[in-house]
């Protein structure tokens, strides 16, 4: 057999049929539900008098519609109530495990999985939401389905899939101070563009990815979609396995299971169908600056003009993208001043996240002209938080500290922008209307969003130096030892 790579070796352990010239199904060793894309899916289900095949491996969480204030009051919006009591019974009547509002292990999809060892290396995982690439953070081949395809993995835990092309993103060099990991996917999308990927799993590999936490892979892992990928994918390694040990659905037999995922990287002369390299010491911070996260710039560069597009269509989505965002070529993103501040969401909502925010806020205070919101991606991480005094430093610097949950990344919950308010986000993406309508979003990293929360306009976070000492100890869950 020809050398693999980790994508083909996960496809090829998950066939349970394929004809001739047709889609592959594929065995599904995970499913997460949420709110939104599953009533329809249940729906069907007992129209057609079905049971959910396999119980054990669907667990469900309520993310997209939740309220981020005080959960003791009710839920006024109608459709968000419905949403989630429809879950909350579609889970009782099916015997789906249900993390809902009431639970310690509530917080956004994707955030919860990897938290409770859901995620594992060389799974496959599916979720009907397009962030799912998330998960393939572990070396998981994790990829969102429609609603559609939700019923019929609940009803068979199968899926037809055609099988994807392969591209392998080679990240290399020592990031330079300032630059996350968010600042990486962002200056990947905004090179190959929002469909450089499509019909590709990207396998993210190199010395710069390998030296990532967890907790960053997942947030490149997170936005390949937003390039037009299938899947993201990262090899697990020591890093992998450290932050799984422990986790209350990891296996029992940890050493075994550590031995089978050492045998799924990419094996040497494995071919790519697709190949690009990026060197990492070159990048700087990264602020989108129109309506697809492809459209973004470095945080000292400046609006493009229209005139500078490669083709009609181009020229034609930054005319728009220009009107929209009301800005005007040639401005310099640090000229544009912000009104609201957003950190959080699957992509951003992380305990690292809001270590490195905590280290940078201390003994500084949001500008008067600027609301910004904190949510924690999840209760563990709000628990963790509170118990490191995380949110006394950001409720200090004029932070609000919120419940966790989706919250402003879209806008289907009381967390929305008000037309034309503009907004510093770490969330993934900018599109028109996304955070509420008219609302403008600019997407970059959270130390680069608190530094615009604190100086009321975007900043480049490298003017300050390396004065800032993390207080925290990052990767928590890295005690050496396995």
């Amino acid at each position: 057999m020809h050398p693999r790579t980790l994508f083909e070796k996960i496809w090829d352990n998950h066939i349970v049929h394929q004809g001739a010239g047709e889609p592959a199904l594929i065995y599904i060793d995970c499913h997460l539900v949420h709110e939104v894309t599953s009533p329809q899916a249940f729906a069907g289900l007992r129209i057609a008098g079905r049971k959910v095949r396999r119980t054990d491996k669907t667990f469900a969480t309520m993310d997209h519609n939740v309220p981020t204030s005080d959960r003791s009051l009710p839920i006024v919006d109608p459709i968000s109530k419905q949403q989630i009591d429809t879950l909350v019974q579609n889970c009782r009547d099916f015997g789906i495990t249900l993390f809902d509002l009431q639970s310690k292990d509530q917080g956004i999809v994707h955030i919860i999985g990897p938290e409770l060892g859901l995620t594992l290396p060389g799974i496959t995982l599916v979720c009907g939401d397009s962030h799912t690439s998330t998960h393939g953070a572990f070396g998981a081949f994790a990829l969102g389905i429609g609603t559609s395809e939700v019923e019929h993995v609940l009803a068979t835990q199968c899926l037809l899939q055609e099988k994807s092309k392969t591209f392998l993103m080679s990240v290399n060099g020592a990031l330079p101070y300032g630059v996350e990991a968010k600042d990486i996917i962002l200056s990947i999308i905004g090179e190959i563009g929002t469909s450089g990927a499509t019909g590709y799993v990207i396998e993210y590999a190199g010395d710069t990815i390998r030296a990532l936490s967890m907790e960053e892979r997942m947030t490149v892992c997170n936005m390949s979609i937003e390039a037009g990928a299938r899947a993201g994918m990262i090899a697990p390694d020591e890093k992998t396995f450290r932050y799984l040990k422990g986790r209350r659905y990891a296996p029992v037999d940890f050493k075994s299971a550590i031995k089978r995922w050492k045998t799924l990287p990419t094996e040497a002369g494995a071919i790519f169908d697709k190949t690009l390299s990026i060197d990492a010491s070159r990048l700087a911070p990264q602020v989108t600056w129109g309506t697809n996260p492809g459209q973004v710039v470095s945080i000292n560069g400046t609006i493009p003009h229209p005139a500078d597009a490669a083709n009609p269509d181009e020229k034609k989505s930054t005319e728009r993208a220009l009107e929209y965002m009301a800005l005007m070529s040639g401005t310099r993103i640090e000229d544009i001043s912000i009104e609201r501040v957003f950190i959080g969401s699957c992509t951003n909502a992380r305990i690292e996240d809001l270590r490195r925010v905590a280290a940078f806020v201390k003994g500084r205070h949001v500008s008067q002209k600027v609301y910004a919101m904190v949510v924690p991606g999840s209760q563990q991480v709000k628990r963790i938080a509170e118990e490191e005094g995380i949110d006394v430093i950001l409720k200090e610097a004029g932070f609000d500290w919120r419940e966790s949950g989706c919250s402003m990344c879209l806008g289907m919950n009381p967390d929305i922008l008000k037309p034309g308010e503009r907004c510093a986000s770490t969330s993934n993406r900018n599109f028109e209307g996304r955070q509420g309508k008219g609302g403008r979003t600019h997407l970059c990293s959270p130390v680069m969003a608190a530094a615009a929360a604190i100086e009321g306009h975007f900043v480049d976070v490298r003017q300050y130096g390396s004065r800032t000492v993390l207080p925290f100890k990052l990767e928590s869950y890295d005690d050496g030892t396995l």
